[in-house]
């Protein structure tokens, strides 16, 4: 319920910033802030995205959907990564088109209060939506997009300030506006590489965090040491906010039951939930090594 509130609040915070980006770079002529406000209008396409894979992946598991639909909180982060990129390149080659046709006219004090203004809007949304929703990856893209914007507004803002202390110098104002375009797009750039490349992991069943590894590691340990059990073939993998773990040990022929592979079951998952995720846990005893791996 956070999660969904907390992605509400924030496609409401992107409109009001992303309609006074727009506006008032149409009536300054300032590509800068146009493509900040268009940046900030597809944040909320995105958010409205994370809103339904946050929909999606509750789910409950069906007939058709027998796994329920966990991958989709991945895919939909991808997604995010792709059309920010797909922005960045296209920003990035307009400016470059504005700076060898010789500039263009902006008034520096406009992006100097505009980034001042953003930069603080920005940084506010990013700290409440941390503290509505601080488990969720889906808010947890959100805060990383809101914290970039307000790097972004905090660039715009020295630049701004920079232009105006060297508005005498020639004509180096004209080149202000597509330069910050192109520093923005840089300072930016993390971001849907970040994106795609977790929620590629995710998609391929990469390992998961090094965070939930260790607490794996420490459960299959304190598990062996509970049961006298030797070291098991542990294979896991993390999808949206679903944990997979399946731990296989290799024990003598007849010395155990499906009640003591019970107990070994229950105390694994006991030291693993904990960690938050809505967890799959599969552990198998077998007296067949090829059967473990």
């Amino acid at each position: 319920m956070n999660e969904r509130r907390a992605l509400h609040e924030s496609i409401a915070s992107a409109a009001v910033l992303g309609t006074l980006a727009v506006v008032w770079g149409i009536v300054a002529q300032s590509r800068v802030l146009l493509f900040d406000g268009a940046f900030i209008l597809l944040g909320i396409v995105l958010s409205a995205l994370s809103l339904m894979a946050a929909r999606a992946a509750a789910d409950v598991p069906s007939a058709r959907f027998p796994f329920g639909k966990a991958a989709v909180t991945p895919l939909a982060i991808a997604v995010q990564g792709v059309a920010l990129l797909g922005t960045l390149l296209y920003a990035g080659v307009d400016a470059v088109a504005v700076i060898t046709a010789g500039g263009s006219d902006v008034e520096p004090g406009t992006v100097l209060a505009y980034g001042l203004i953003t930069m603080t809007c920005s940084y506010a949304v990013a700290r409440w939506l941390t503290h509505r929703a601080p488990g969720s990856e889906l808010v947890g893209a959100e805060v990383a997009q809101w914290r970039a914007g307000a790097l972004l507004s905090l660039v715009f803002a020295v630049g701004g300030g920079l232009a105006l202390a060297l508005a005498s110098v020639g004509d180096v104002v004209r080149y202000v506006d597509p330069v910050l375009v192109l520093v923005a797009c840089l300072v930016l750039l993390p971001i849907p590489l970040r994106l795609l490349r977790a929620a590629g992991l995710e998609l391929l069943e990469a390992e998961p965090p090094a965070e939930v590894r260790r607490v794996l590691a420490e459960a299959v340990a304190s598990v062996r040491a509970e049961f006298g059990l030797d070291e098991p073939f542990v294979r896991s993998t993390k999808l949206g906010s679903r944990l997979y773990v399946e731990v296989d040990f290799v024990v003598p022929e007849g010395a155990w039951d499906v009640t003591g592979e019970d107990r070994v079951r229950r105390a694994l998952i006991a030291h693993l939930e904990p960690l938050g995720y809505d967890l799959w846990a599969n552990v198998e005893l077998t007296s067949d090594p090829g059967l473990a791996r």
